[in-house]
């Protein structure tokens, strides 16, 4: 019986670059267009926090979507939790775009702001994607190795 090494499939240095570049971008970009906000300071602040929000509530949906890909084969999370992170999610995006559309700045400006955080949140879920195949792949590797160690060990 042959025995061949299964490959992992691993995202190229390239893609690695481009997705934390991307998400990079981003961050810059909507930073910068906060940094530069005109209004009150508070108001501000209430758009900051609606961008943060956001970005935490997109990486938490991200790692709940995928950890519940195997729910039907068993396992899986409460209905409950599963109302919080949509929830939250839709919650976040809500407020946020209802903050920025009701801004008093100019439309040009909502412009800039929308997209600027539409790619933001594109960006995290990439990322996130991006950082939990490199972590499975790390798994499946250490689990490729012990195997692969066992079988030396036994046949020695």
């Amino acid at each position: 019986m042959h025995s061949s090494t299964p490959t992992l499939q691993r995202d190229t240095r390239a893609w690695q670059f481009q997705v934390w570049a991307s998400f990079g971008i981003a961050v810059f970009l909507c930073a910068t267009g906060l940094a530069w906000l005109p209004g009150e300071r508070l108001e501000v602040a209430f758009m900051f926090m609606g961008y943060v929000f956001c970005l935490s509530a997109a990486f938490m949906l991200a790692k709940f979507v995928r950890d519940n890909q195997g729910a039907r084969r068993g396992g899986g999370d409460t209905p409950l939790w599963k109302l919080v992170v949509w929830g939250g999610f839709a919650v976040a995006m809500g407020l946020t775009g209802w903050g920025l559309w009701g801004m008093a700045i100019s439309a040009t400006y909502k412009a800039f702001l929308g997209v600027s955080w539409l790619y933001l949140i594109t960006c995290a879920f990439t990322l996130a994607k991006m950082l939990r195949d490199r972590h499975e792949a790390d798994l499946a590797d250490a689990r490729l190795r012990s195997r692969l160690q066992a079988r030396t060990e036994a046949a020695e």
